[in-house]
């Protein structure tokens, strides 16, 4: 998944950390691991406080190697399947599970923190734990609408309106994670027979494809705090009113963003133990900390995502300006396995050939 900006300058570069990777399960006079070594994307994110409390109970220095997105990391790890330079790799999607578990990335292991886990995020397989969910949902600036006397979409249906003309900007699914969730939304939404129509009515609406994220949402977005952009309406995150708010520069008390419920798409991210973990049973004592109350409580703070941990309670900011979509769009992980590249390469066709 792709976050927000504040949380990637936060990170430690992942060339400063190649090194210290190297050194998971030599610490100690007779081998006894004395690190943990999480592989993950840039996005992942954790307060100190969490961070040290998991060393404390563990013994462990959590060391984390992170660089590029989650397709990127997942390249890395594959690369050095069975032969890792981590522990734990975090950070695989339900678009990329099946690609994880066909390279053979992950040991089998069931946490007993699974039992508090909400139902509805079982993981598919006993080789991945699920430790975080978000929502790629439209998002759209409130204040453009009321100024420019526009009824605000309500539902993906509402893009091909001449009234959305020249409004809309998204991301590339190629590029792109948000992208291709937005794609995957719309196949879920319209099927194999109708989607490509659909895609063929918001090209001739106008819609603007950028690379990413960033670019589309804090450039081409009207409504991101600082944003020169003239685009009204985005492909973005159910929980990014919320962050608009906690980073707003004066205190807010009300989103300048909202969020547009009707086909938002649900990705649901995951840890392994990487097979040939130097350090597998420190392995499992991370992903069993990832699951504890404690962690999951920070997850919406620090990754703007949600916990899948039941009961957890959210921050304030959460329950007032963000939402948790009631029935969000899904794909089965094999079917995107199975059709992702043909979806990806049938859309560049369509949108921008």
């Amino acid at each position: 998944m792709t976050r927000w900006p504040t949380q990637r300058v936060a990170m430690l570069a992942s060339a400063l950390l190649l090194g210290a990777a190297g050194l998971a399960g030599c610490g100690g006079n007779d081998d006894v691991p004395s690190e943990v070594v999480l592989v993950t994307h840039d996005s992942f994110a954790v307060s100190k406080d969490v961070k040290a409390a998991f060393e404390q109970e563990s013994g462990l220095k959590l060391k984390l190697l992170q660089g590029g997105d989650a397709g990127e990391a997942l390249n890395r790890a594959l690369l050095t399947a069975g032969d890792p330079q981590g522990d734990v790799l975090f950070g695989v999607d339900d678009n990329l599970l099946s690609r994880a578990l066909a390279g053979g990335l992950f040991d089998a292991y069931s946490s007993p923190e699974l039992d508090a886990v909400d139902p509805d995020f079982t993981p598919p397989d006993d080789r991945v734990t699920p430790i975080d969910h978000g929502e790629v949902c439209l998002n759209y600036d409130r204040s453009w609408f009321r100024e420019h006397g526009v009824a605000p979409p309500h539902s993906i249906d509402d893009l091909l309106l001449h009234r959305y003309e020249n409004l809309l900007v998204v991301e590339n699914p190629a590029t792109s994670s948000p992208g291709l969730a937005f794609l995957l939304a719309t196949i879920a939404r319209y099927g194999d027979d109708r989607w490509q129509t659909y895609w063929r009515g918001l090209r001739a609406n106008g819609v603007r494809v950028v690379d990413g994220w960033e670019e589309a949402y804090t450039q081409q977005f009207s409504g991101a705090a600082g944003s020169p952009g003239k685009r009204p309406i985005v492909v973005s995150y159910a929980t990014s009113p919320a962050a608009e708010v906690i980073y707003a520069s004066k205190p807010l008390t009300a989103a300048p963003t909202a969020v547009v419920e009707d086909g938002c798409f649900r990705q649901i991210e995951y840890a392994g133990v990487l097979r040939g973990a130097p350090n597998p049973a420190g392995a499992k004592k991370l992903i069993d900390f990832m699951l504890s109350e404690r962690f999951q409580a920070d997850v919406p703070g620090s990754m703007f995502v949600y916990p899948v941990r039941d009961g957890v309670t959210l921050p304030e900011a959460f329950r007032k300006f963000a939402i948790q979509p009631q029935q969000p769009l899904t794909l089965p992980p094999e079917d995107i396995a199975a059709h992702r590249d043909d979806w990806v390469d049938e859309w560049t066709r369509i949108v921008l050939r």
